[in-house]
């Protein structure tokens, strides 16, 4: 088969490209969003058309939705396979996702039960996978004196989303309306495994916050997007992901020796050991390979799903301490593969004890390797993926 890779510049694009390749698949690069992120719609629909009048392809392929590409697809009559490993991707609710060329594999159920039934024949449930011997080689090929720069108490990759919160952009609301937000922001920072938010926000309120709000996004042209799902997933979402983040480093930072590899702004955690970005490729395995504990803090956008964090922490030989969600027991067997907690206090609690049991951190990180390589590679996963799009008549 020969598959059109549409790529944009994902970390997760070249391991999918290998393993594409592993299982014979011809894979040719379609780059053009690599080096022009303005590209428009329009531009992508005549650039894309333009290379399938000349180069037939057994099917295209992305990470997250494209509608432009959608729709070339449809036209062409090629099936569009694409697998969204990000949340939220607002363009699940563009009128293209209706397209009956799609096949769209979503990690996260509550999603999939969310868009599924706007086209039940074409969007499927596929959890994420990892890239094992990618990592494994790195780690065995990088000299000792290296290894020890990476050597960790404690760690957490990724964004404090300080810098790119756009829910503190809402400017002159009421208090009723502050007030009510808070509320409910401080409840669901209780609540591991559901996120109810978009379920008990009442039609005034979201109401208000949109006229509160300047530039609320909403999609041109037709679209099963509502501004419930809008202040719920993309601006609640990412409010109550900071809050949780902010309070986390300073809990754990006050007691424990805790390392940050990120671009936010540490500035207001005295004792939090900023080092600052990692390399995904190069070091990123390094650093989950070489901590005691690696922390996962799923971004609450992720409401029932496992994060790719999760399976790069275990395919790099890692112990990974994540929060709850309701499907992890579905994947992964909690206190054997990993561990979870389900409040703040649990987290400190489970972050003391396996600081002082090094070795049962080093035992779960076996269990939890060896379980994503017989289990969640990327090979098996789409070998799952290609079975039930063209499994579909």
């Amino acid at each position: 088969m020969k598959a059109l890779f549409y790529r944009y510049g994902s970390i997760c694009e070249p391991d999918i490209i290998e393993a594409f390749e592993e299982l014979g698949l011809q894979v040719i690069q379609f780059a053009e969003e690599l080096t022009n992120k303005g590209l428009t719609a329009k531009e992508c629909i005549t650039i894309v058309s333009n290379y399938l009048l000349d180069h037939p392809v057994d099917f295209v392929f992305s990470i997250n939705f494209f509608p432009a590409v959608s729709e070339v697809c449809n036209i062409f009559h090629i099936p569009y396979l694409c697998w969204i490993v990000d949340s939220p991707v607002m363009e699940l609710f563009t009128s293209s996702i209706q397209n009956p060329w799609n096949r769209v594999f979503l990690f996260d159920k509550c999603i999939y039960q969310e868009i599924a039934p706007l086209n039940p024949d074409c969007v499927f449930y596929l959890p994420l996978a990892t890239n094992v011997r990618q990592k494994q080689e790195l780690i065995a090929g990088t000299p000792a004196e290296t290894a020890r720069r990476y050597q960790n108490e404690v760690s957490f990759l990724g964004s404090l989303y300080t810098e790119k919160c756009a829910y503190d952009r809402l400017t002159n609301a009421p208090e009723y309306l502050t007030g009510y937000l808070n509320g409910i922001m401080e409840a669901q920072l209780k609540v591991y495994g559901y996120y109810f938010i978009e379920n008990i926000l009442p039609d005034s309120v979201v109401t208000e916050f949109v006229d509160h709000f300047p530039g609320f996004y909403r999609q041109p042209g037709d679209t099963f997007l509502t501004d419930r799902t809008t202040l719920a997933q993309l601006y609640i979402g990412t409010k109550i992901t900071v809050l949780e983040r902010d309070r986390i480093m300073h809990r754990l930072s006050e007691r424990f020796p805790v390392s940050i590899y990120t671009g936010s702004d540490t500035g207001a955690y005295p004792r939090l050991q900023n080092k600052g970005l990692a390399k995904t490729l190069t070091e990123m395995p390094l650093i989950f390979r070489h901590s005691c504990i690696n922390l996962n803090i799923t971004a609450k956008s992720i409401r029932s799903g496992l994060s790719l964090r999760i399976w790069d922490i275990l395919a790099s030989g890692g112990f990974c301490l994540t929060n709850y969600q309701s499907e992890l027991p579905e994947l992964l067997t909690i206190g054997e593969h990993l561990d979870a907690y389900t409040s703040m206090e649990e987290l400190e609690e489970k972050t003391a004890y396996y600081l002082d049991h090094p070795a049962r951190c080093r035992e779960i990180a076996e269990n939890g390797l060896c379980e994503v390589t017989k289990h969640h590679t990327y090979p098996i996963r789409l070998t799952q993926m290609l079975e039930l799009a063209f499994s579909r008549k």
